[in-house]
């Protein structure tokens, strides 16, 4: 039963649209890190060593892309501090969710989906009301649809097809995903799964890695895959793994065509997925 909610889980996100509702213009041209290359060595220095009160005041704020210029200078040690929350870092903010306990980073210019945002607010507002006694904390009520991601990022004003998704669901404490097999079994699962019984539905496993986080004691396993049909063809990369009754899955996904220029991209936000709690 809960692999069936984990394959349910990839099936969802990787069949459907998350819908951006925002818009703005992206920028042109080189971002201020390429531009202003030559002076890194120089503001790495002053950064460091905490020297020039112009710049040290400008990391209280974020003018005109400075300090995500001033901490690109010195990215390891921003994203250490988790500053990328506040400020984009090498063109990537960080999204913290506390509440379910993972992290990742995402394109800096991309936006939330708005319904997530909204149904929180909405969640938030009834865990405000007081429950009757012989309701179950607020805190442990069930989600309506526990395959709807948690959070959601997209470009703004886009058709939803290019985004990255959350979904956390609920499944036994000694759920382990090491147990259905190694990353490919799972992968090759997981594409047939959502390719279903259609014939005009093909889905590919392409890569299928694992790595560990020792400390954490948590196996991720990450897949790349393409689904393709008469009408949409998709390239995804997901990343699984499962922690204290949870199961956790991050997809990202885009157009086939688009898929040359955001591999590295999508990596990047794939690798980055941890869990925190």
């Amino acid at each position: 039963m809960a692999l069936q909610q984990y394959f349910h889980a990839c099936k969802y996100v990787s069949r459907n649209k998350v819908y951006m509702t925002q818009s703005s213009n992206n920028r042109q041209g080189k971002s201020p890190a390429e531009e202003f290359a030559p002076l890194a060595t120089t503001f790495r220095r002053r950064l460091l060593a905490g020297v020039g009160s112009a710049s040290l005041v400008a990391v209280g704020a974020n003018f005109g892309g400075l300090t995500s210029f001033l901490l690109g200078l010195v990215p390891e040690s921003g994203r250490s501090l988790k500053l990328d929350v506040l400020y984009p870092i090498e063109g990537y903010s960080r999204r913290i969710e506390n509440n379910e306990g993972f992290e990742f980073i995402y394109p800096a210019s991309w936006v939330g989906d708005q319904r997530l945002l909204y149904r929180a607010a909405e969640r938030l507002e009834r865990s405000l009301d007081p429950l009757p006694t012989n309701s179950p904390k607020s805190g442990n009520r069930p989600r309506k649809n526990v395959n709807e991601p948690i959070v959601a990022y997209g470009p703004p004003g886009s058709s939803g097809e290019l985004n990255v998704s959350v979904i956390v669901s609920p499944v036994p404490q000694d759920f382990s995903i090491e147990t259905f097999g190694g990353p490919k079994e799972v992968g090759e699962a997981v594409v047939k799964t959502i390719t279903g019984q259609r014939s005009d539905v093909k889905g590919t496993l392409i890569e299928s890695t694992m790595r560990e986080d020792p400390k954490m004691n948590v196996k991720y396993y990450e897949l790349e895959f393409k689904v393709e049909s008469p009408s949409f063809k998709r390239h995804n990369i997901a990343v699984c793994c499962a922690r204290g009754g949870r199961l956790f899955t991050l997809n990202a996904q885009a157009a086939e065509s688009a898929w040359p220029e955001l591999k590295s991209a999508f990596y990047r936000i794939a690798n980055s997925f941890n869990l925190t709690s």
